[in-house]
């Protein structure tokens, strides 16, 4: 069976051209001492339909029963890393075929090739991803993308004991560090041996070009600074964002707030997100142009969109970076009492941007979406973050992608969507179970609207439903607000600029 299953993973090696054919028995000799094991006889079996789950949980289970690993999803995690490794290609060998795939067909048979070669070799688990729960809103903003995410697997009682008791590593330094690209792993740092990076220059300087492992969107990347150095939302960010877009006209790239509460993000590592995918936010008109002094050449207008955005377009990025940064250091230093927006509070400052760019056509365009992270009593997490009524559904920061219209909701939410369609369907009382009982206001001012709830539609009216308060929770994010009155504000700061 175990010689079986090696066979099985070094076909599935060539069958995906990670492994070239001449390198059927060095990597079948790598797998074998993985394996702890020292005969081969080279077993007849079938080689067609290699189902690579299947064939990873089979050597999972017997290193399990060797004793290579203990039986627990973070040490499989780790282990099946380390197996796929053996059928991958050198970082050098990846970074030479994309670089020639650039140079002779373009950057999209580029990304096309990476992006394939990251879920061939199980660095994005696409049986996991498979798992993640997907539907669509349809809102007065356009059509939201919700989630709910099952592929990041939760922490195990062994990985968290062992973690606590193992000695404390800086390295790396984060999970967006240069140096997890070959890295082994441990019980509080995830393996990367099958991980690749292209080396890319932007703004002058050195960045890596990955995927997400998680893959929230089609070919979700992650543009990285070469140094661990923390984010800052500077005019640099705009060079950065249009150099890579430039490289890579296909994709967007965006990049999370620089403050606690509105980052939504690792902070202390300067990284972007972007990929192939056009979200809702990209889609929304804009509702009211208008044009800066100075800047007369660039296209600028509020985005129909439940967070504050400006919009700004032009076939000269550069002017497009002026623009943005007038507009930045403009906001930095705004308050508006009326509208309750303060630039800082006992020298906290609040205010800064979530900025996204993109080609569309001939033109560069670059959207800024405000935010401030101000708290009050009454909302300790954040007056412009999901308030309070809103937790059972969301609660986490509103990062960049929520920003453009895709909701990230908690695992949690699967099993209590279930639930839910019990207790509704069954008249059971939400308030007696301590899990749903967050959820029993919710449920009471919707159910109403719905002359029938039943098995043939509760599901659906529960996606719609959650899929109307993440909708409610961008708008909890605007600092301007999508009313007469808020309009009104919004253009007392643009008539500042």
């Amino acid at each position: 069976m175990l010689q079986e299953s090696i066979k099985k993973l070094v076909q599935y090696g060539i069958d995906t051209g990670l492994t070239p054919e001449s390198e059927r028995i060095y990597t079948t000799n790598l797998l074998l001492e993985c394996m702890k094991e020292d005969e081969y006889t080279d077993p007849d079996c079938d080689l067609s339909n290699i189902v690579l789950e299947d064939v990873l949980k089979d050597l999972l289970d017997e290193a399990v029963k060797r004793g290579i690993i203990e039986d627990s999803i973070t040490y499989r995690d780790l282990f099946d890393t380390k197996l796929m490794n053996q059928l991958c290609p050198r970082p050098s060998q990846v970074i030479e075929k994309f670089n020639n795939i650039y140079k002779n067909e373009g950057p999209e048979a580029a990304t096309d090739f990476f992006y394939n070669m990251s879920r061939n070799s199980d660095y994005i688990r696409t049986y996991r991803v498979k798992k993640d729960l997907k539907w669509t809103t349809e809102t007065d903003y356009g059509t939201l993308d919700i989630t709910i995410n099952l592929s990041k697997p939760e922490k195990d009682p062994k990985a968290i004991a062992a973690a606590k008791n193992a000695k404390q590593s800086a390295y790396p330094k984060c999970q967006l560090c240069m140096e997890n690209e070959g890295y082994a792993g441990r019980t509080n740092h995830p393996a990367r041996e099958n991980h690749r990076i292209i080396p890319i220059t932007i703004n002058d300087s050195k960045w890596g070009f990955q995927y997400s492992p998680y893959v929230y969107y089609n070919e979700h990347c992650i543009v990285f600074n070469g140094e661990h150095t923390p984010m800052k939302i500077e005019r640099a960010t705009f060079v950065k964002l249009f150099d890579f877009v430039k490289l890579f006209p296909h994709y967007f790239l965006g990049s999370n707030a620089d403050l606690p509460i509105v980052g939504g993000s690792i902070l202390s590592h300067d990284h972007f997100q972007g990929g192939h995918y056009t979200f809702a936010m990209e889609k929304a008109p804009i509702i009211k142009e208008f044009s800066v002094k100075g800047y007369e050449d660039v296209k600028a207008g509020i985005v129909k969109w439940p967070l504050s955005v400006i919009r700004l377009q032009c076939k000269d990025e550069k002017r497009i970076i002026d623009l943005a940064e007038h507009i930045l250091n403009a906001w930095r230093g705004y308050t508006d009492e009326a509208a309750f927006i303060f630039a800082e509070t006992d020298g906290e400052k609040h205010n800064t941007i979530t900025p996204i760019a993109r080609k569309r056509g001939d033109l560069f365009e670059l959207d800024l979406a405000l935010r401030n992270n101000i708290t009050t009593e009454e909302h300790p997490l954040g007056v412009y973050h999901p308030h309070a009524h809103l937790h059972h559904i969301k609660k986490e920061n509103i990062g960049l992608i929520e920003v453009m219209g895709l909701a990230v909701l908690p695992s949690r939410l699967k099993g209590e969507m279930e639930q839910l369609a019990d207790y509704i369907v069954n008249g059971k009382d939400l308030r007696a179970d301590e899990a749903l009982e967050k959820h029993a206001d919710w449920v009471e001012s919707f159910s109403k609207n719905y002359d029938k709830i039943d098995e043939s539609n509760v599901n659906e009216i529960l996606q719609q439903e959650i899929g109307k308060v993440f909708c409610e929770v961008l708008e909890c994010a605007g600092v301007y607000k999508c009313t007469e009155e808020g309009m009104e504000a919004f253009m007392r700061f643009v008539n500042t600029l």
